[in-house]
């Protein structure tokens, strides 16, 4: 019986001792992410150039990764709105998530991704790309145009970053005419 019980400690005490060990791991993981991860909740950036400001970026929880290759994490998604140089507002874009590269400075949003210009005009797709250098938009994925009662599709397109120019590939949809057909296309 004693030996049952010593047996028993033992094992126990070994079992305890495992477990304080695995913990101790966690805990020094955890601490090198939490070095490596910057949190900021209600985050607001501002990009200006040529002490102008071009465009912000809103989103309610940011991840800033500080690793080798630096990236930002935007999994609650985000809202970005785009200036002219009066710092009157041309375009606004959301999205449910977002990720940006640094180092290539691309802005990946993904998600019910809906982009509006100060015309009017709404964009709407899965995935978005905004190339900060080139300063356009462009996706490789399906993209619904609506403007002024037309309904464009495209399996993919690219715009400036006003949303002012753009070109949709192999585009169709509906569009609505006023007046006569014949008229317009005779006398455009």
């Amino acid at each position: 019986m004693q030996r049952s019980i010593l047996y028993l400690l033992i094992f126990c005490a070994m079992v305890f001792t495992a477990c304080e060990n695995d913990l101790s791991k966690v805990k020094e993981i955890e601490q090198k992410q939490k070095e490596n991860v910057e949190i900021t909740k209600g985050a607001e950036i501002i990009y200006s150039d040529s002490a102008y400001v071009k465009a912000t970026l809103k989103t309610p929880i940011l991840y800033n990764y500080k690793t080798a290759t630096p990236y930002m994490e935007m999994p609650k998604g985000i809202e970005i709105t785009f200036y002219d140089k009066d710092l009157k507002q041309t375009s606004k874009v959301v999205s449910d998530y977002a990720i940006r590269k640094e180092s290539l400075k691309i802005v990946e949003l993904k998600k019910n991704v809906v982009a509006t210009n100060a015309e009017g005009k709404t964009f709407k797709s899965d995935e978005l790309i905004w190339d900060e250098n080139l300063k356009r938009f462009y996706s490789n994925k399906l993209v619904t145009i609506n403007t002024d009662g037309n309904l464009i599709t495209g399996p993919g397109f690219w715009s400036n970053e006003d949303f002012s120019y753009y070109e949709i590939k192999q585009g169709a949809g509906i569009f609505n005419f006023k007046g006569d057909l014949n008229e317009t296309l005779e006398n455009p």
